[in-house]
């Protein structure tokens, strides 16, 4: 999603529509071609203000940490990486795994954790 809209409705009203991402119209152009780049390779572009927004919103929920908890040993470093901005293609690397691994992991982390994005599973684990 590129926007000037940055509350936290709208936020969250185009995550909850299917946005990989959310970046403002104010975004530099090279860091808009990067997070075209990121998209595409399965990551969630925002910046760190809008970021801090989704944390912050998910971290009024208190279900989080019960489902993280059911989470696997591999599934919750393969999420801790994801929260720390790494794509599918970096994780798969640095775990040793292939692409197709990382992803049925990251399927199966938003099954266990009942989320739809990249964005509201980093939330779940990070409050945990």
């Amino acid at each position: 999603m590129l926007t000037v809209y940055e509350d936290a409705d709208h936020i969250f009203d185009a995550l909850q529509a299917g946005a990989s991402g959310y970046l403002l119209k104010q975004t530099p152009r090279s860091e808009l071609l990067e997070s075209l780049k990121d998209v595409h390779g399965g990551g969630s572009p925002m910046t760190t203000h809008i970021a801090r927004k989704v944390v912050q919103s998910f971290q009024r929920s208190a279900a989080s940490e019960a489902a993280t908890e059911s989470l696997s040993e591999r599934e919750q470093q393969v999420l801790d990486l994801l929260s720390r901005g790494l794509i599918y293609k970096e994780i798969a690397e640095k775990l040793g795994i292939s692409y197709e691994t990382v992803h049925t992991y990251i399927r199966r982390i938003y099954e266990k954790l009942q989320v739809r994005t990249r964005t509201e599973a980093v939330a779940k684990f990070l409050r945990r």
